[in-house]
């Protein structure tokens, strides 16, 4: 059983481990938390032959009101598992293992938590209302089998966060190539993700596009299912996309930027590199991991290094994109399912004992 939701990443993350898990003749039954999928992301469901979908409009962890109804929800979630005599659960947030009584093992893969948001975006003492969320994710920490974190980085973070009692294994995240429209490219930035959320940092890119000559576009959702909402001035913002449009998006520009001053991975970075985009990275733990060598950072606080950065790859954005693409050939889904599957195998490392 995969639990997973529809609103950023963690979908695109779950389709691809899902479907290399069914060709790795595993049956594997995705549960949905959160929003409904889309009219495209039901058919991107349809399109993965053998996917049982089980939608279950279970609160978020980060967007539940109060303890009672994650806590529930986690409950809910336990007793699925039962009911469908799954021979483990993979969870998409150690929050989920916690304080529920599981009765397979479970492998929790971090993609993100709020109280390592919060250091990065805010500073300071968590508030109430994410406090709580912090607990459950300490205690998820704690509580489930096995820890996967998408990068070595973020996993040091977590470690530094929580001081869990336990080793947090990294599996870097893959991506199939989406195809690549054949389309002419012309000197243009994109961004893609989660534009209203804070830790993207999307509004530096906004200054930065009124003082380029070329066009820059963001690509996602500008309100959140926590109501945040932002508002751009200067660049294009398209609204949500779907795989072939973000593709064409991806194939007619030349240079990929992420502000993020919080990223745990970043998919989109990677499938702008495997579109043949030179990569502008802000410099922050992960990015580095992942792109050191292959891409250009600047700070993320510095608007003017930002705009220069983006400058220089627009003017000469060919040798950077080759780096970025042959880089990018390290993070293969095979590689990130081979991974995964192995953490879920009975006698296999830290599931050892498990049946």
């Amino acid at each position: 059983m995969l639990t997973a939701d529809a609103v950023g990443g963690v979908w695109r993350y779950s389709l691809d481990l899902a479907q290399g898990m069914i060709m790795a003749g595993i049956e594997p039954i995705l549960v949905l938390l959160g929003p409904l999928p889309s009219i495209q992301q039901r058919a991107e469901l349809r399109a993965i032959d053998g996917l049982q979908v089980i939608p279950t409009s279970l609160p978020l962890d980060w967007a539940a009101k109060n303890p009672g109804e994650l806590r529930a929800a986690t409950a809910a979630l336990a007793g699925l598992a039962t009911r469908l005599r799954a021979d483990s659960v993979h969870l998409h947030t150690p929050a989920l293992a916690a304080q529920a009584p599981w009765s397979v093992p479970t492998v929790a893969v971090a993609h993100s938590c709020v109280k390592t948001w919060w250091q990065a975006v805010r500073g300071g003492a968590l508030p109430e209302d994410l406090a709580w969320r912090a607990e459950f994710m300490a205690y998820g920490l704690a509580e489930a089998d096995t820890v996967i974190a998408p990068t070595h980085a973020f996993a040091a973070e977590l470690a530094r966060a929580y001081r869990p009692d336990r080793a947090i294994v990294t599996v870097h995240n893959g991506r199939v190539p989406v195809a690549v429209p054949d389309v002419m490219r012309s000197p243009g930035v994109l961004t893609a993700g989660r534009l209203w959320d804070d830790g993207k940092n999307v509004t530096a890119l906004d200054y930065a596009a009124s003082r380029l000559d070329c066009e820059v576009v963001a690509a996602g959702p500008l309100t959140g299912p926590n109501l945040a909402r932002v508002v751009f001035t200067h660049l294009r913002a398209t609204g949500p996309l779907g795989e072939a449009d973000l593709a064409l998006e991806m194939a007619s520009k030349t240079v990929y930027c992420a502000p993020a001053r919080y990223e745990p991975f970043g998919l989109a970075v990677l499938e702008a590199a495997q579109a043949g985009m030179a990569l502008a990275l802000a410099d922050i733990p992960t990015f580095r991991e992942l792109w050191g060598g292959a891409a250009l950072f600047f700070h993320p606080d510095d608007n003017s290094g930002l705009r220069d950065t983006l400058a220089r790859l627009l003017e000469s954005p060919g040798e950077m994109a080759a780096l970025a693409q042959e880089r990018a050939r390290d993070y293969t889904v095979d590689g990130m399912v081979a991974a995964t599957v192995a953490l879920h195998l009975p006698r296999s490392g830290p599931m050892q004992g498990h049946a």
